[in-house]
C-alpha cells in the first residue's frame, strides 16, 4: 500500500529567499534521492493556517519508515529547520487526492 508522508510549517521572517533556494536546490532533490517521490507542495499566502502543506510517497510503509528512520532524512530535516518553524509530519495511506496534516 502507497503511503504519503505529509509535512507542514512557517518559513522563518526574513529567511525566504534562502528558503526557496534552499527547497529548490538541495530539499526536493533530496527527497527523491533518498526515495520519496513528492507529489504535492503548496504556498498559503492568507489565512490562519500552515504556510507551506507538502507530501511525497513511497511504495510501501516499511520503505517510509526506514527513509525516516536514516540519517540522510535526518541531515535534510534538520536543514530545512533552520528555515523553517511549527515543522510537523505524519506518515498516512496515500489516497490519490489532497490530503491534510
Amino acid at each position: 500500500m502507497t503511503v504519503k508522508l505529509l509535512m507542514s510549517w512557517d518559513i522563518k521572517p526574513g529567511r525566504e529567499q534562502e528558503y526557496f533556494e534552499f527547497v529548490v536546490r538541495e530539499f526536493a532533490p533530496g527527497l527523491q534521492h533518498i526515495g520519496i517521490q513528492p507529489t504535492e507542495a503548496y504556498y498559503t499566502i492568507y489565512g490562519e493556517c500552515p504556510q507551506i502543506l507538502t507530501g511525497g510517497i513511497t511504495e510501501d510503509l516499511p520503505t517510509m519508515q526506514k527513509i525516516l528512520d536514516g540519517d540522510e532524512w535526518q541531515i535534510l530535516r534538520d536543514k530545512l529547520l533552520s528555515f523553517v518553524t511549527n515543522f510537523k509530519q505524519k506518515v498516512v495511506p496515500a489516497t490519490g487526492r489532497f490530503q491534510l496534516l
